[in-house]
């Protein structure tokens, strides 16, 4: 068992979201780096879909009641257990009465702790991840406590010296670059507007969150609201004053904005570790059914 003892800022339980329940008006949720989750679980030999801490900017500290197998994956942070620094993406044990804390992410917006299997939190269609409205909570509190399996001393030794030696590619994230389709509403655009789409570069304004990015610059174009239709995390909207919203995690499932470009699975998890008045330009991809 884990006590809390500070919740950190917006520190949630994600897994990779809740599949399938976008027609009840349910978001997908889930991690929003899917790419340092999946590294996490796969250095703890967990399967895919267990769910993992999402800390963001600042990290919570954490008191463990019982022996823990644990690794800490995203760009960098500073992270602390009992008195010794911990290095991200290193399998580690903890005993009981340790205190970890992630005091902050230096680089990039989200560090996940991910536990040799996983934190026991309820299941709610399909998906542990926290969501206003769908799950008790949306973000750890002082005094919670997360149950996790137990484990022995000495499997904890065990898993901490053979865990795999995967290499985290840091550079992935180092791109500007953010591969898309085109969205259903591109071809709307006029081809002057087209190729400014894909020749500007952009900057993430201070709006950003689980929900949604949004991006500094205007982009001018006269196209007009549509009918309300199927948004998913990746959609790239355009307002009629001339923003452009990149649909994240906690989006919506419905919208009236043209969706102009939508982002592949890998350009979310690169996008997600941008931080404000960063670049981002936009790079086209082959269409699915080319």
């Amino acid at each position: 068992m884990i006590k809390v003892l500070h919740p950190g800022l917006m520190t949630s339980i994600q897994d990779m979201g809740r599949k399938g329940v976008a027609k009840y008006g349910v978001p997908e949720s889930g991690v929003m780096d899917e790419y340092s989750a999946n590294y996490a679980n796969l250095l703890l030999q967990n399967e895919q879909q267990t769910n993992l801490i999402e800390i963001t900017l600042q990290g919570p500290k954490l008191q463990f009641e019982s022996d823990a197998v644990l690794v800490c994956s995203g760009l960098d942070a500073k992270i602390v257990l009992n008195s010794e620094l911990v290095s991200m993406h290193t399998v580690f044990g903890t005993k009981k009465g340790d205190v970890l804390h992630i005091q902050q992410v230096t680089k990039g917006n989200y560090v996940y702790l991910g536990c040799k299997g996983g934190f026991e939190t309820e299941t709610i269609l399909g998906s542990t991840s926290f969501y206003a409205g769908i799950t008790k909570q949306t973000q750890l509190q002082k005094g919670d406590f997360l149950n996790i399996n137990s484990i022995t001393s000495t499997e904890v030794n065990a898993s901490t010296e053979t865990h795999s030696n995967l290499k985290y590619k840091k550079g992935f994230f180092d791109n500007d670059s953010i591969e898309v389709y085109k969205g259903p509403e591109f071809n709307q655009l006029t081809q002057k507007q087209q190729k400014q789409l894909f020749q500007s570069v952009f900057h993430l304004s201070k709006n950003y969150n689980r929900m949604a990015f949004q991006l500094e610059e205007s982009f001018d174009n006269e196209l007009s609201s549509i009918m309300t239709s199927p948004v998913i995390p990746g959609t790239v909207q355009l307002t009629p004053d001339g923003k452009l919203i990149i649909l994240m995690k906690d989006a919506q499932t419905t919208g009236g904005y043209p969706r102009v470009l939508q982002l592949t699975k890998e350009a979310i998890s690169k996008l997600a570790q941008k931080r404000q008045q960063q670049n981002i330009q936009f790079q086209q991809v082959a269409d699915v059914d080319s």
